[in-house]
């Protein structure tokens, strides 16, 4: 019997709703079907006290979802989406993702295109897209306290946000480099339309094999965003007497120490959306950000004097 899952947000009834009935239309399709939350994915909280408290990254799989499932559906808006991704990335399992919150940005369609695209998955009428991932890590005594599958970025800042950090960070074997901002971000190319485009960084089409580092406000005119090859990992050393906040994916993170390093690397393991047309990343830009619009007052001649 083929298996589907289902990973959908439980605060939202309406993605509740539209759970169970997508399970009764599988099952009576005579699928096998897996259902759990999204809360799984939801990224724990370490303290001074505790910082120890996490999840291994492949350890996040919810039960019943292996490799024999054939693709899932997530039901929710972004938050779900990324981490549905952190749940089911290292088992390999293709997502069609259904907005039911606002943005919906990583979403693939609207609620009310679920029917027709039930039934283009199970006909197997689409495309998957790979999307690179990055794992984030806290290291100690080269002892890993922490660490997070990432789809979109990281972000390193003091508590509260508005207060000037130090960083030595380090791509590769290159040699460190110093950095004075309220906080630096390492961003995927999924990412660059996501904090990262708003603390300035360039946007980064999602086939392009890179990583970007961005200061936020930072306290030089020489300090922009840069763009490097994933296949470099950063390392970035605090240089800072205060404990520092790292945030994953906007979600939950841990705190940093002065004896600590972070160390971000590109994953073994890609996220995979499953797409019913051929992928076009500047009409999702123009739709959901207004990239590329027509100018209204654009003239449609030049007269000559």
């Amino acid at each position: 019997m083929a298996k589907a899952g289902i990973i959908y947000n439980d605060i939202k009834p309406i993605a509740c709703r539209t759970a169970f009935e997508l399970q009764d239309q599988l099952k009576r399709c005579g699928w096998e079907v897996v259902m759990t939350t999204g809360a799984g994915g939801i990224l724990g909280c370490s303290r001074p006290g505790s910082p120890k408290c996490y999840t291994a990254s492949d350890a996040l799989m919810p039960p019943g979802f292996d490799e024999e499932m054939a693709f899932a559906v997530v039901l929710g808006g972004d938050g779900t989406v990324l981490s549905a991704c952190r749940q089911v990335a290292p088992r390999h399992i293709p997502l069609l993702t259904i907005n039911t919150g606002h943005l919906g940005f990583l979403t693939e369609i609207y609620l009310n295109q679920l029917p027709s695209a039930i039934d283009q998955v199970l006909n197997g009428a689409y495309d998957l897209e790979d999307r690179a991932m990055i794992t984030v890590q806290i290291i100690r005594d080269d002892q890993v306290l922490w660490e997070a599958l990432s789809l979109n970025e990281m972000v390193l800042h003091k508590e509260p946000l508005t207060g000037m950090c130090h960083f030595e960070v380090q791509v590769g074997q290159h040699a460190l480099v110093d950095i004075a901002a309220d906080g630096v971000i390492i961003s995927t190319p999924t990412g660059s339309t996501a904090y990262a485009l708003a603390a300035g960084g360039p946007v980064i089409a999602p086939g392009v094999s890179v990583l970007q580092l961005i200061p936020i406000c930072p306290h030089s005119l020489a300090s922009r965003a840069l763009v490097v090859a994933d296949t470099e990992p950063i390392k970035i050393f605090p240089a800072n007497h205060e404990q520092l906040v790292m945030v994953v994916d906007g979600n939950a993170g841990c705190y940093v120490t002065p004896e600590d390093q972070v160390y971000i690397h590109k994953s073994p393991y890609a996220a995979q959306f499953i797409r019913l047309s051929s992928p076009e990343f500047f009409k999702i830009l123009r739709e959901k950000l207004g990239w590329g619009l027509p100018h209204i007052a654009k003239p449609n001649s030049i007269e000559l004097p």
